[in-house]
């Protein structure tokens, strides 16, 4: 042997188990979504069995409680398993050498796999914190955290311990991923326990719902594509035999997505009572996301050039090909829907839900089937079972998808318009009637179902040719040369942020900032800055190009300054929209309507609500648009739900928005509402909860709420144990009394009684200050 080299053997049995078991996640996810899609067309299978004379009440099988166990499923079991299935395989492989540790690959994959499991257990039970993709209660959040960074520590490390002298694409966007997601995964999920199994949000209100979407929005850029970015800048070259098309294309896709992702999340609260800087820097932002997505894309694409010929016949590239060409619709479609009048038409609609599965089922669900197809053979050293079972995986699911996204835009878009549609004076609806709309999608939503359908059913043909492969196969290790501790360039930390670059990207946000932030002499600043930084680094940049490029090659020689400048380049967009909200919209610092505080019961109301996933399918914002105020009443205003942790603000509307439900019905409306919906919504499509009349207020974790509450800025006054108490017994006696005065009987400690309490307090405000100036 020579003596320069050394024999490196790649851990890939903790790929295998990776990829194996976001197999079997893959169908579990994409079953429960087909099970809540068809509960969407036939309410007689939601919360229960009600059909062939059943009556059977089922609480964990709603569709409020199993949506969150979907999207959960799919993000981090499917998509999460094979993310770092694809990170760990081509890692290896890019610094050549061994993952680090093989106790942390194990503890890595063990405890992902039983964070999945506590989810599934949880999420069914109604034990949820309320937030979209960040329902997980406290302690699966720390193990979540935990985890996360038991990945990183292991990811790191092996870059320390590379074989190679610099960074390859893929791994930016890993190194990119890790980073960031750990600090959104954080933010977002700051709660303070009241129990072992609730919390409540530090944020509240509109600092909650900013901070949520900020999450909420780049979960999906962090975590759903730029770690399958990274995978593509790898097997794609590897399956078609080719370099990637642009090396610079790459370095300007990654650093501008990287930068500018971080700020678009506001875009999903248009309309809303966001402050309008945000909602117009989150659409600036959007739109300027166009370009690097669609960088990528091209890169992609282009990288597949002089292998055209391999779509007729191989399976991996027509997966390939197609992600990445549903990758580039759903980054065109996204600015697009960032629009403040192309959002008020989608907004709450269904078009919103073809959008994301565009890019859920093309990008990611297509990317992890050619990654999966091309990387068993390598694993197990067998040819795959059935090229021909791959071929007809990669047709069905492509009818799938496309039966889905189009009944979802052609719904989306009948039931924006007729929501948004007035009479021809302007002064009332053209469509009064809710159900009216939801009833008019109906084949559409039936369409959406079977598309899925057909979707789940190419994921199943794949599990069986995987495990077709993979049974019997003898598994035989993966061994390598490599030059023993090859040199590294180093590079000062110093040098690393003080440098042409830096300092012109630096400027080049600090300008842009004042000119759209601020007013008067700070704009034109702005707006002069930023023409003389721009003019002053492209004259630079022509007459010392060389030089920068020298420099961004030691930077890739050192993963830790590019790590820096990385966390650097994300955090900036955050603290610039997170740091002023959280510090100014506090409630104390607010006039005109402030929301009234819940009394014990109606906040006992408010969690079972939470709990039972209500906030899938109602909203709690009127937006500031006619259509909207005509139908639910005035706007809402910013004060309103300064003291809701969490926000319920809501992102979709199979239901009616909420804000102002407060006195409009009387109880026993409520009440029949929640019996059965269609006592007194015909053609309602809503499930009845009659679990809520029998199971009893957990009275005993007031007490602790309360407190919790308080330490949150809540006024809340210094009640004592038995004054919660009394007020709770005061209230649900004087609700049970009123239904029991109109026909129904309900018992005072019930969870619907509390829950009716919560619904009459929707809306309610006192009025603080100079109302004039506030209104």
């Amino acid at each position: 042997m020579n003596q320069n080299k050394v024999s490196i053997e790649y851990n890939d049995t903790v790929v295998r188990y990776f990829l194996v078991i976001t197999v079997v996640w893959s169908l579990v996810g994409m079953l429960v979504g087909v099970l809540v899609a068809f509960m969407l067309n036939f309410w007689q299978i939601d919360g229960g069995l009600y059909l062939f004379g059943l009556n059977i009440p089922m609480e964990w099988l709603s569709f409020g409680r199993l949506r969150p166990l979907h999207t959960n499923a799919a993000i981090f079991a499917f998509v999460g398993n094979m993310m770092f299935a694809g990170v760990y395989y081509s890692t290896q492989r890019l610094v050549r050498a061994r993952l680090a540790s093989d106790i942390l690959s194990w503890v890595h994959f063990w405890g992902w796999q039983l964070i999945i499991v506590a989810a599934a257990v949880t999420l069914p039970l109604g034990l949820t914190r309320g937030k979209e993709y960040a329902e997980l209660i406290w302690p699966i959040n720390i193990a979540v955290v935990l985890m996360w960074v038991v990945f990183a520590v292991n990811f790191f490390w092996t870059l320390l311990i590379r074989n190679v002298s610099t960074l390859y694409v893929a791994i930016w966007f890993y190194i990119a991923t890790i980073v960031t997601v750990a600090m959104l995964y954080i933010v977002n999920h700051l709660s303070i326990p009241t129990s072992f199994l609730h919390s409540y949000p530090v944020f509240a209100g509109v600092q909650d719902a900013l901070v949520q979407w900020w999450y909420g929005h780049n979960a999906v850029a962090f975590f759903l594509t730029t770690p399958i970015l990274g995978i593509m800048y790898y097997f794609v070259p590897k399956a078609v035999n080719r370099p990637v098309y642009s090396y610079r294309l790459s370095v300007i896709h990654f650093w501008s997505l990287v930068f500018i992702y971080i700020w678009a999340g506001p875009h999903h609260l248009l309309n809303t009572a966001l402050p309008q800087w945000l909602q117009y820097l989150g659409m600036l932002f959007s739109l300027m996301l166009w370009a690097p997505s669609w960088g990528g894309m091209l890169n992609g694409l282009f990288t597949m050039r002089g292998a055209w010929d391999k779509l007729r016949t191989d399976p991996v590239v027509k997966f390939f090909a197609a992600a990445i060409t549903f990758y580039g619709m759903a980054t065109f479609e996204g600015p697009l829907l960032s629009i403040k009048s192309v959002n008020a038409l989608a907004h709450y609609s269904d078009w919103i839900i073809g959008h994301v599965h565009s890019g859920t089922l093309g990008w990611n669900g297509f990317m992890a089937a050619g990654m999966i197809y091309w990387l068993v053979p390598r694993l197990w050293k067998r040819p795959l079972h059935s090229q021909a079972l791959a071929n007809f995986h990669f047709w069905i699911g492509m009818i799938g998808i496309l039966l889905y996204i189009a009944s979802m835009w052609f719904a989306g878009i009948t039931q924006g318009v007729m929501l948004n549609a007035l009479n021809e004076s302007g002064t009332s609806l053209a469509y009064a009637n809710f159900l009216e709309t939801l009833n008019s999608i109906r084949f559409m939503m039936l369409t959406r179902a079977v598309g899925g359908t057909f979707y789940f059913i190419g994921f199943v043909l794949m599990t069986y040719n995987v495990f077709k492969t993979i049974v019997g196969a003898e598994v035989q290790k993966t061994t390598i040369e490599v030059e023993a501790k090859p040199e590294k360039e180093t590079m000062p930390w110093v040098k690393g942020f003080i440098n042409a670059p830096i300092i012109y990207s630096t400027l080049g946000i600090f300008f842009p900032c004042l000119w759209m932030l601020g007013d008067g002499f700070v704009m034109l600043l702005g707006m002069f800055g930023t023409i003389i930084v721009v003019l002053l680094a492209i004259i630079h940049f022509k007459a010392t190009g060389a030089k920068w490029n020298d420099w961004y090659e030691k930077l890739l020689a050192n993963s830790m300054i590019f790590t820096v400048l990385v966390f650097v380049s994300v955090a900036i967009g955050g603290a610039i929209q997170i740091i002023p909200t959280v510090t100014v919209n506090k409630a104390e610092n607010l006039q005109g309507r402030i929301q009234k505080l819940y009394t014990p019961l109606e906040l006992a109301g408010r969690d079972i609500y939470i709990s039972e996933g209500c906030y899938n399918c109602h909203s709690q914002m009127i937006r500031t648009m006619r259509s909207d105020v005509i139908r639910y009443g005035d706007y809402s205003r910013l004060g309103e739900s300064i003291y809701d942790h969490p926000f319920q603000w809501g992102s979709r509307r199979t239901g009616p928005d909420l804000a102002r439900e407060g006195g409009y019905r009387p109880n026993d409306w409520h009440y029949d509402h929640f019996m059965d919906p269609r006592t007194v919504s015909p053609g309602s499509n809503m499930p009845a909860y009659p679990w809520l009349a029998k199971k009893k207020i957990d009275v005993d974790a007031l007490p602790s709420k309360i407190s919790v509450l308080r330490t949150l800025n809540v006024p809340y006054p210094e009640w004592t144990d038995e004054e919660i108490f009394d007020s709770v017994a005061e209230q649900a006696e004087g609700i049970a009394k009123d239904l029991q005065e109109k026909g129904r009987v309900l018992q005072p400690n019930t969870q619907m009684t509390a829950l009716i309490a919560y619904m009459q307090k929707l809306g309610a405000y006192e009025i603080r200050g100079d109302v004039a100036s506030t209104e």
